[in-house]
């Protein structure tokens, strides 16, 4: 476990990311913006009123969170079965990019359908920040985040990380391909699948970044990555859909790219039917981090705050370890022994995620827009 401590710490000081879309812009004839909340500063009675506030509001809203993602279909239901809390969970297939524009749409409303919180890919923080989307909030636990991924005032912080990984239906696929390379095989013919769309989606133009980096490529330069695609398509292995659970399942897509935690969930989920194996490439690791954050609009800010603490507890922190995310405030729960053996013996290989590179905010933007805008020209293939 050394090994990944290490590398913890290394990664945590660069400024990561994994999430895009482009944001619609507000309507022109759209009605002045309301103003937002009062910064969410913890109370100064402590916790005991701050769950009194929240229970008096009764609901939270959140948005884009899929409750076989980090297992945060645990945690929902213990925040609402610990606190009395209706959950109201919006939208759970949404992107990042939607998640703001969905703050955006309701700074006036303060119904149902306007998220109090957010969980975003890093570069959304800042972004939101900017555009005063977010307001700050210190949880208790603020101290054991690291700084480099947090925002100093408490806008945004880091809340889990993971790599991306093939995920493999081995009941069609007999030999599981153990690296980029290997995708190009003709035994691969009409197998090969991205979990998303490459000009939107952060998880698959994440793929095409660490396909560059398996092929000549780097940090800066994800041109490699697109004619890796390019080849794969021209040879008839890659599937221009959009893979799911189901698809691998069925066998439509028996071999998909996505987060490691996405894809050892399903194995969980499947157990057993069908089989799969979950492999981490060597030779082009890329991670990437999500971050946590209030809405400046939030219709229930103090449920938010709750929230935000639920998460950042240990208990938080270890029921999104049991869905494979590696939690943000992973050394402080390793160094003070809190780790269960038994979770972490679940993990991937430590030695695998020693290799993860993390891009910078300004390098993920500049790749993405080269993935995004060439997609089409050089790969022609339309992912649906």
């Amino acid at each position: 476990m050394n090994k990944f401590r290490t590398m913890l710490r290394a990664a945590l000081f660069i400024t990561l990311t994994l999430a895009l879309t482009a944001c619609a812009a507000v309507a022109p004839a759209a009605p002045a913006p309301a103003e937002p909340q009062a910064a969410a500063e913890p109370p100064a009675e402590g916790l005991e009123d701050l769950v009194a506030a929240a229970q008096a509001e009764g609901m939270l809203s959140t948005i884009a969170l899929p409750r076989d993602w980090c297992n945060y279909g645990e945690a929902i239901d213990s925040f609402s079965e610990k606190y009395g809390i209706r959950v109201n969970e919006l939208d759970p297939n949404a992107g990042s990019g939607d998640e703001l524009e969905a703050v955006r749409a309701n700074k006036d409303n303060k119904g149902p359908q306007a998220p109090d919180v957010i969980d975003v890919g890093h570069a959304f923080g800042p972004l939101a920040q900017e555009e005063g989307l977010i307001q700050p909030y210190q949880v208790a636990t603020w101290d054991s985040i690291p700084d480099d991924v947090k925002d100093a005032e408490g806008y945004w912080y880091g809340d889990y990380y993971g790599v991306l990984a093939f995920q493999v239906n081995t009941d069609i696929v007999e030999n599981v391909p153990q690296d980029w390379a290997d995708l190009l095989k003709p035994e691969y013919k009409g197998q090969v699948a991205l979990a998303g769309d490459p000009r939107t989606s952060a998880q698959a133009i994440m793929s095409v970044y660490a396909a560059a980096l398996a092929n000549g490529g780097d940090i800066e330069n994800a041109e490699p990555g697109l004619e890796f695609f390019a080849q794969l398509n021209e040879a008839g292995n890659f599937v221009p859909v959009i893979a799911t659970a189901g698809t691998l399942a069925k066998g439509e897509t028996p071999i998909v790219i996505k987060w490691d935690y996405l894809a050892l969930t399903d194995r969980d989920t499947f157990a057993g039917n069908p089989n799969t194996e979950i492999v981490i490439p060597p030779s082009g690791v890329i991670g990437g981090i999500y971050v946590q954050a209030i809405s400046a609009y939030a219709p229930q800010p103090n449920a938010a705050k709750l929230w935000m603490e639920h998460l950042y507890s240990d208990e938080g922190q270890l029921m999104w370890l049991k869905g494979y995310c590696h939690p943000i405030r992973y050394n402080d729960l390793a160094a003070r022994g809190v780790i269960p053996e038994e979770l972490a013996a679940r993990l991937p290989s430590a030695e695998l995620y020693a290799k993860a590179v993390f891009p910078t905010v300004e390098q993920y933007e500049m790749v993405r827009s080269v993935i995004a805008e060439k997609w089409d020209a050089v790969v022609k293939a339309d992912v649906k």
